[in-house]
């Protein structure tokens, strides 16, 4: 079981890949949004080139639990994604996963400058990770 992971924002979406086992999560890519189309294309590429199985979608809901703008703008790319690539998308709640990375990245001393391009592939290995332990 290989599991895609993606971290779907305004301007970046963030993209980690479990092994073939499923068993651990890696950062892959983070795609810099252009049109939907261009950045669906993409991910249909790797899901194509990795064999991937299962594609996960962190759904942001608000703390409260409820779904706003953002998370109706998610399930909308997750919806021309599975039209575009014919797998269904799991969500994962996603609440807290760019803080989590961002404090990761401190701790490891990564300069801020840095963090801003690979803070959404390390959210997107959270949500992997919150996935992945579901289904153990």
């Amino acid at each position: 079981m290989r599991a895609l992971a993606l971290d779907v924002g305004e301007k970046r979406i963030g993209v980690a890949m479990s092994d073939p086992l499923g068993i651990t999560a890696q950062p892959v890519t983070t795609i810099h949004r252009k049109i939907r189309r261009d950045d669906i294309a993409q991910i249909v590429d790797i899901i194509k080139t990795n064999g991937v199985d299962t594609v996960v979608c962190g759904l942001p809901k608000n703390m409260d639990g409820s779904e706003g703008f953002q998370a109706e703008e998610t399930r909308l790319f997750a919806q021309a994604l599975k039209e575009a690539s014919g797998m269904e998308v799991v969500f994962v709640d996603e609440r807290l996963t760019t803080a989590s990375a961002r404090r990761t990245l401190i701790e490891g001393g990564v300069r801020r400058d840095k963090r801003k391009g690979v803070i959404d592939k390390i959210a997107a290995v959270y949500i992997l990770e919150t996935y992945l332990a579901r289904q153990r």
